[in-house]
C-alpha cells in the first residue's frame, strides 16, 4: 500500500498544500487480555495506543465544522473499546483491527497505530516493546 501524504510525500491532488495534515492522539490506555501466554490472557495487563490521522484538516479549519474532522473523543473511545475487546494472541493484530476501524469510521487517508505492551512478559529488563502500522486507503 502507498501512503498519501506523510510529511515528506504527496497528498491529494485537491489538498492546497500537496500534503495532508496530520492528527496525533496518544497514550490511549486500557486492561486488555492479549498474549501468546495463557496468564497473559487470564490476567490481562495495560495496552498503549498512539495514532497518528493524516487527512486533510482546511475544510474543518476554515468552516470551523467538527464533522469535517476526525472527532477525537470518540476515536479514543473505539480505541479503548478495541484493547478492552476480542483478545488476540498477538499486538500486530491489535494494531490491524485498530487501523481497520479508524479508516472504517472516520475520515482519514491513512493512519498509524502504534501498540505499546509495557508489561510483556519479557525475561530481561526493558523499557517498552511496541509495534507499529501504516495503513492507508486503496
Amino acid at each position: 500500500m502507498t501512503d498519501r501524504g506523510t510529511a515528506d510525500e504527496p497528498g491529494r491532488p485537491g489538498s492546497p498544500s500537496g500534503r495532508l495534515d496530520t492528527v496525533v492522539l496518544q497514550g490511549i490506555t486500557a486492561k486488555g487480555h492479549h498474549g501468546v501466554f495463557a496468564q497473559e490472557r487470564r490476567d490481562g495487563q495495560p495496552f498503549v495506543v498512539d495514532l497518528v490521522l493524516h487527512l486533510e484538516l482546511q475544510p474543518a479549519g476554515t468552516s470551523d465544522d467538527l464533522s469535517r474532522t476526525a472527532h477525537y473523543g470518540e476515536l479514543a473511545q473505539r480505541v479503548h473499546d478495541i484493547i478492552g475487546g476480542e483478545p488476540f494472541e498477538l499486538i500486530e493484530a491489535l494494531a490491524e483491527t485498530i487501523a481497520t476501524d479508524v479508516l472504517g469510521g472516520f475520515p482519514v487517508e491513512s493512519v498509524d497505530v502504534t501498540v505499546h505492551k509495557p508489561r510483556a512478559p519479557i525475561p530481561v529488563p526493558f523499557g517498552d516493546v511496541a509495534v507499529t502500522v501504516r495503513r492507508s486507503r486503496p
